[in-house]
């Protein structure tokens, strides 16, 4: 399977090469067809397993999102820093995506995949890779009705797995660049005089697209093998589709189904494989259903109910799956000087575990990992967060640094056996006379959630002399992980409920589910805020919904549905996500709860840093949407795209499709 999946990775990318709007690493470009003499498609994809073949690549390209961008990044972190939960903190960069209000242009997307320690995000990755899914989908539909071995129910479970990864990039194109190209079919020769089509257009076709898919699709106790898409993901997906265009009751419907009636469940007890982390003598873990909960050999087996899909990336064939950097890109870089004990030494060194130093007490790299801080969560992610009816949630325990699910600065202690503060806690000011001991508060001050990123790597862990430039249990492992799970169908229902009645009481039912498992004791009581729901999400779904995607499917619901935001807002569609500035005014709602809750449009942090010694964090409300790249619209030489509201190239009277099925029609036609 493995020889299979690499043969097909080359001639999916031959076919992508053969005309559509979507670009390799090297050349994003509207492509000259390759004569394609090293194989025929027509009999690669003609049977069974070769249409089989094609939907592993889908899977596989999905989970990329999440795994890696090359090199220092995962492509999440981009999500996460267009949201008020996350920042760049990458501060040695001069290049750092922090000022986004006047850095973000139709050509400042970083400009591919090259191994470029410069690299600040993953802009790049969702135009590009996000098509090339696309495509993968869209190979699936072009050849699956030609395979004759097949009858139309397995035809129809195959084109509802591929409708269910295209949707799926599109839910997220629509809601990162708004109005883009509608790509449907693969193409004979090239075309190069594409148009736009709108948001809501797509919306309608990927709904109806997925209204089919869970109709085909076989649940997953039809399937056997995990990880492919199941009926349960594709009501899931149904559901958000159905929020997106306003259909608030069948969305309930589909939430309604996957709780009471599909044979998930909460998880409420510990479970599976206990893992007691990197180091126990350093950082104790008391077993808890969350930690057990969020343990990679733990999210894939059969006793892990409340996982409707998952994305396998651990076992025997190591090379086969992708790292995930969590521990490198995510944890704050703690082993510099930039950080000190009260008598002005090093606080914190990475110490090798075949050395007379070594002391499993303080092994922070191993319990930790080797953290350089590309982003940082927020002030509002930390404390803010967990307050709930005015009150510090002190039980929650995805908050718990008493359980070691999440870790605090002051968790750690001096290792610096030469400093006369060795064994005692990190501070960050001296109390003898007020002195900033952490120099860069941005890249290596703060709290992390480590029952999330804690990751184990079982080679690096035998490296016993890995440290610093040696590589030891640092930079986290191979991981599966979840695309959906349970809890996310009490959110979205409670969503649904919202904007059909604010005033529903089982709003906040629906929120205490999720809670009462996190054994919180600070419980919603009364009517809810959509506020309440979002942040609801932000506990639970930290690093594995799109925060972005999802905060601009809620901006466009409230805009849609008339209902007010928690600050009593209201928004207009015709005009909620055609705005400019930076004043705290007006707006969509992502852009709201971005200057309320963000480090967004507060004026420049004062640090010692490299490269970035005075970062000025700003977000512009233009930016609700992602310009479309430059490379896009100039390689549509005999056409024209519509560029996004306030960045170069803008023109209202560019035409767009108003309906999809005229979209599609088009798609046929060649260039002049």
């Amino acid at each position: 399977m493995k020889k299979i999946t690499q043969q097909l990775t080359r001639i999916l990318f031959a076919l992508l090469m053969g005309g559509t709007l979507l670009g390799s690493g090297c050349s994003r470009d509207f492509l000259n067809p390759d004569p394609l003499s090293f194989y025929e498609p027509n009999t690669t994809f003609n049977t069974k397993s070769g249409l089989e073949a094609a939907l592993a690549i889908c899977d596989r390209h999905l989970k990329l999102y999440w795994m890696t961008d090359h090199n220092e990044m995962l492509s999440l972190g981009t999500e996460y820093i267009f949201s008020e939960l996350m920042v760049a903190a990458a501060t040695d960069k001069r290049n750092m995506l922090a000022d986004v209000a006047n850095m973000l242009t139709p050509t400042s997307d970083d400009s591919g995949p090259q191994n470029n320690l410069d690299r600040t995000n993953s802009l790049w990755y969702f135009w590009d890779e996000t098509y090339k899914g696309v495509m993968y989908a869209n190979t699936v539909l072009h050849y699956v009705d030609d395979v004759e071995e097949l009858d139309e129910a397995t035809k129809n479970m195959f084109k509802g797995r591929a409708y269910f990864h295209r949707a799926f990039r599109y839910l997220a194109l629509v809601f990162q660049y708004g109005d883009v190209p509608l790509v449907t079919k693969l193409l004979e020769v090239p075309k190069q005089n594409y148009r736009t089509t709108e948001r809501d257009a797509i919306l309608q076709m990927i709904t109806q697209d997925m209204e089919f898919a869970v109709e085909w699709v076989p649940n997953q106790s039809q399937i056997g093998v995990i990880g492919m898409v199941n009926k349960g993901a594709c009501r899931m997906l149904l559901a958000k589709c159905y929020l997106a265009i306003g259909e608030y009751a069948k969305a309930k419907e589909q939430t309604d189904i996957l709780i009471d009636q599909s044979g998930y469940a909460l998880m409420e007890n510990t479970f599976g494989t206990f893992n007691d982390g990197g180091e126990p003598q350093t950082w104790p873990i008391t077993r808890n259903v969350i930690w057990d909960m969020h343990r990679s050999e733990n999210k894939l087996i059969a006793a892990n109910r409340e996982l409707i899909m998952g994305m396998p990336n651990r076992g025997a064939e190591a090379e086969s799956f992708v790292k995930m950097l969590t521990m490198r890109i995510l944890y704050p870089f703690v082993f510099d000087n930039r950080l000190q004990a009260k008598d002005g030494r090093q606080a914190l060194l990475n110490i090798r575990r075949n050395t007379a130093d070594y002391n499993p007490q303080y092994d922070y790299m191993r319990a930790f990992g080797r953290g350089i801080a590309t982003f940082r969560p927020t002030r509002f992610h930390m404390t803010g967060l967990w307050y709930v009816n005015g009150v510090l949630d002190e039980t929650d325990l995805r908050h718990s640094s008493e359980t070691g699910n999440w870790i605090r600065m002051e968790d750690y202690r001096v290792n610096n056996r030469a400093s006369t503060e060795f064994g005692e806690p990190l501070t960050l000011f001296n109390p003898d006379n007020g002195t900033l001991l952490c120099s860069d508060t941005i890249r290596r001050w703060f709290d992390v959630p480590h029952y999330k990123f804690f990751l184990d790597d079982p080679v690096a862990e035998a490296n016993i002399v890995g440290s610093d430039g040696h590589r030891g249990a640092t930079n986290g492992g191979h991981a599966d992980w979840y695309l959906y799970r349970l809890a996310e169908a009490y959110l979205l229902r409670a969503e649904a409920k919202y904007y059909i009645n604010p005033g529903d009481p089982t709003i906040k039912d629906d929120l205490n589910a999720v809670r009462q498992r996190a054994q919180c004791s600070q419980l919603y009581e009364g009517a809810v805020t959509i506020g309440d729901i979002m942040n609801e999400r932000a506990r639970e779904l930290y690093w594995e919904e799109w925060r972005n995607v999802e905060l601009k499917r809620v901006s466009l619901c409230l805009a849609r549905s008339g209902r007010p935001d928690e600050w009593g807002n209201t928004y207009n569609l015709a005009n909620f996500d055609k705005q400019s500035g930076t004043d705290a005014a007006g707006g969509s709602y992502w852009y709201q709860r971005i200057v309320h809750y963000s480090m967004y449009n507060k004026g420049p942090i004062q640090i010692d840093a490299p490269g970035n010694s005075n970062p000025n964090y700003t977000m512009d409300k233009k930016n609700m949407y992602w310009p479309i790249p430059n490379s896009a619209i100039t390689a549509n030489m005999r056409g024209r795209l519509s560029q996004n509201y306030g960045y170069d190239g803008y023109d209202p009277t560019t035409p767009k499709w108003d309906n999809w099925e005229d979209a599609v029609a088009d798609e046929s036609s060649a260039s002049d």
